[in-house]
């Protein structure tokens, strides 16, 4: 029998190695923009508008001209090519539109509006309350419902503690690569985001409560063996279904990467990096975390850890 949970330390060590850089590109958005990621006008208030020309233009001859309308804090993005660009400043009313439009066409000839959005203050912060709420109550379901379900298996709240562990695990990575997208590239944290995010938390819940009911049914079927046996081959039982699964739902996305709009673009790519993410957590995280947390591992490494440190005093 292929041993998957006897690596479990591989595995671990992984997850941290992926989560490492997240975690520092958030720290650098933080200190940049205040956020752990880059956050769009869903989120904060302002004014965005998306313009095209029939020449080139450069981000700082467009960022002139929108200030001289008055628009201090704008900011100027071409998206696409050089013809496109985006420009985000403080709320904007349709005169004041209107006059940075006719101001543009002074200076780089016709344009094309082709977005136009506003969101105000109070908005905003509805919006990212709504953001926060719907994600711990998410997690206080999906903790209940595993409880619930397994309440004739042993320290059934472990099921639901390892659940949350993979959840968080998934939305660590998934943050983490948009906050270094918007380092690098300019992406924004959008509405569509946060529907990408509780959808990767669905499908990394899905993925880990079919493996929990494997283990289970196994538990009850299969007393007298070795618990990290039983979590081994409710692991491989399932393996070829959860693959199976996650790799439909991968082909559709990885199409729509390549053949979708650019609109689409960065909330299919969080959702197909949250599955990989879930794939593998569901996997190799939340399984193994069973088994370290029954065979009370970390509790032995802190003790040993405790002891070393106690040493040299005595």
């Amino acid at each position: 029998m292929l041993d998957i949970i006897g690596k479990r330390k591989w595995y671990f060590l992984l997850s941290t190695l992926v989560i490492i850089p997240g975690l520092i590109a958030m720290g650098l958005s933080i200190a940049r923009f205040g956020s752990p990621v880059r956050l769009s006008i869903d989120f904060t208030s302002g004014s965005m508008l998306e313009v095209r020309f029939e020449q080139a233009v450069q981000p700082g001859d467009v960022r002139a001209v929108v200030q001289s309308q008055g628009l201090q804090d704008s900011k100027v993005t071409t998206v696409g090519d050089d013809r496109t660009v985006a420009i985000r400043t403080k709320p904007m009313e349709a005169d004041a539109k209107l006059a940075l439009e006719k101001a543009l066409e002074g200076r780089f000839g016709p344009l094309t509006e082709l977005r136009f959005e506003t969101v105000g203050p109070s908005i905003g912060k509805e919006v990212t309350r709504a953001a926060i709420i719907a994600v711990l109550a998410a997690s206080l379901a999906i903790l209940g419902f595993i409880i619930v379900a397994f309440r004739k298996v042993p320290n059934a709240f472990r099921y639901g503690v390892c659940a949350l562990v993979a959840m968080v695990h998934d939305i660590l990575v998934s943050v983490g690569l948009f906050s270094l997208l918007g380092l690098l590239l300019g992406w924004e944290a959008d509405a569509l985001f946060l529907t990408a995010l509780l959808t990767v938390i669905g499908f990394s819940v899905q993925d880990t409560i079919v493996v929990f009911d494997r283990i289970r049914e196994n538990v009850i079927r299969r007393r007298g063996e070795p618990y990290e046996l039983i979590v081994n081959r409710s692991l491989l039982e399932t393996l070829h279904r959860s693959l199976a699964t996650q790799l439909n739902a991968m082909f559709v996305m990885v199409a729509i990467l390549f053949f979708g709009g650019a609109t689409m673009r960065q909330f299919v790519a969080v959702m197909f990096v949250g599955m990989i993410s879930g794939t593998y957590s569901s996997i190799f995280n939340a399984v193994p975390l069973l088994v370290v947390w029954e065979k009370d591992e970390l509790g032995a490494l802190f003790r040993r850890l405790r002891g070393a440190s106690a040493a040299p005093a005595q």
